[in-house]
C-alpha cells in the first residue's frame, strides 16, 4: 500500500480516491444549483441522481442535507434529526451536503460545507478546520490511541472557541473504518443505510471487539487502543452559534514503520483543502 505522498497509490487506494472524487464532484456540482428557496430534501435528492446517473446503485448511507442551524445539529436530540427536511435555503445560510455512494466496489464518505453567499463566521471555521486536518495526520503517525486523538481534537475546538459537533453523531464517532463493498445492481438499505456496508461495518465491531479494536473512533473505552490499519472516513465537526463546518475525507492508516507511509490522507486535491492551498478566506 504505497503513499499518496509519492503519489504511487496501488489499485485498490486508486479505486478508493476514485470514488471519493466523484463523491466530491457531486457535491461542488449540487452545491452550485443552490439557491434560495430550495430544500434539504431537494439537495439530497439532487445528490443522489446526480450520482446515479453516473453509476451508483449502492451506499453506504444515502445522500443528506443540512441548512442554517441545522449545520450545527442545533438541539439533535434523536437520530431522525439527521435526516433530510423541508427547511429552506436562504442566502448568507451555511449549507453542508453529506454523501457515502458505492461505486465499482468501493466506498466513499465525504462532508462539503458551504455558503450562499456571504458569511464572514463559516469561512472562519472552514479556516479552522485545516488544524484539525493537521493534527489528526500527526498523532495517528505518533500512534496516539484512537480515544486521545478525539480529545486533543477537542481541546484544539475549545481553543478556537468552537463546540464539538461531531460528538452529537451516534456514538459521537468523529470518524469509521470503511471498506470494499461486494458490487451488486441494487441493494436495499435500512434507515437511509445501505445493508450490505451496514453488515461489513457489523462484522468489523464482532472482529475488533473480540481482538480489542473498534471501527468507530469515538471518545469512549472502546475506541482507547492505537489506531488500525485500513480506511477511514473522518470528519471533525466545528460548531458556532448556529453555524457549522466540516470535512470529511478517507485517511488511510498503514502497518509501515516509516512515518509519511504510516498514515496519509488518500488525496490532497480536494475543495477545502484547495481553499486552504489558495489562501481563500
Amino acid at each position: 500500500m504505497a503513499s499518496a505522498v509519492t503519489g504511487e497509490l496501488s489499485a485498490e487506494l486508486r479505486g478508493f480516491r476514485e470514488v471519493q472524487r466523484l463523491s466530491y464532484a457531486c457535491a461542488e456540482a449540487v452545491a452550485a444549483q443552490l439557491k434560495p428557496g430550495v430544500t434539504e430534501r431537494e439537495a439530497a435528492r439532487m445528490q443522489r441522481e446526480w450520482l446515479y446517473e453516473r453509476g451508483v446503485r449502492d451506499w453506504f448511507h444515502r445522500p443528506f442535507a443540512w441548512f442554517g442551524d441545522r449545520t450545527a445539529f442545533v438541539d439533535f436530540k434523536i437520530p431522525l434529526q439527521f435526516f433530510p427536511t423541508d427547511r429552506r435555503l436562504e442566502a448568507g445560510m451555511p449549507f453542508i451536503l453529506d454523501m457515502a455512494p458505492v461505486h465499482k466496489g468501493y466506498t466513499a464518505d465525504i462532508g462539503y460545507s458551504g455558503c450562499l453567499g456571504l458569511n464572514p463566521l463559516h469561512d472562519k471555521l472552514l479556516a479552522d478546520l485545516e488544524d484539525h486536518r493537521e493534527l489528526i495526520l500527526r498523532e495517528v503517525r505518533e500512534r496516539r490511541t484512537l480515544r486521545k486523538i478525539y480529545e486533543d481534537v477537542d481541546r484544539l475546538m475549545v481553543r478556537q472557541g468552537y463546540a464539538n459537533r461531531h460528538r452529537a453523531y451516534p456514538f459521537g464517532v468523529i470518524a469509521h473504518k470503511i471498506d470494499r463493498v461486494r458490487e451488486r445492481r441494487w441493494s436495499p438499505t435500512l434507515f437511509g443505510f445501505g445493508t450490505q456496508a451496514l453488515k461489513g461495518l457489523a462484522s468489523d465491531a464482532l472482529h475488533g471487539h473480540r481482538d480489542g479494536w473498534s471501527p468507530l473512533w469515538s471518545p469512549y473505552k472502546f475506541s482507547d487502543h492505537p489506531p488500525r490499519p485500513g480506511l477511514w472516513a473522518v470528519e471533525p465537526h466545528l460548531g458556532f452559534r448556529g453555524t457549522g463546518a466540516k470535512f470529511e475525507e478517507i485517511l488511510v492508516v498503514t502497518d509501515s514503520k516509516d512515518p509519511e507511509q504510516s498514515a496519509f490522507w488518500l488525496d490532497d486535491d480536494l475543495p477545502h483543502v484547495r481553499r486552504w492551498n489558495e489562501g481563500a478566506v
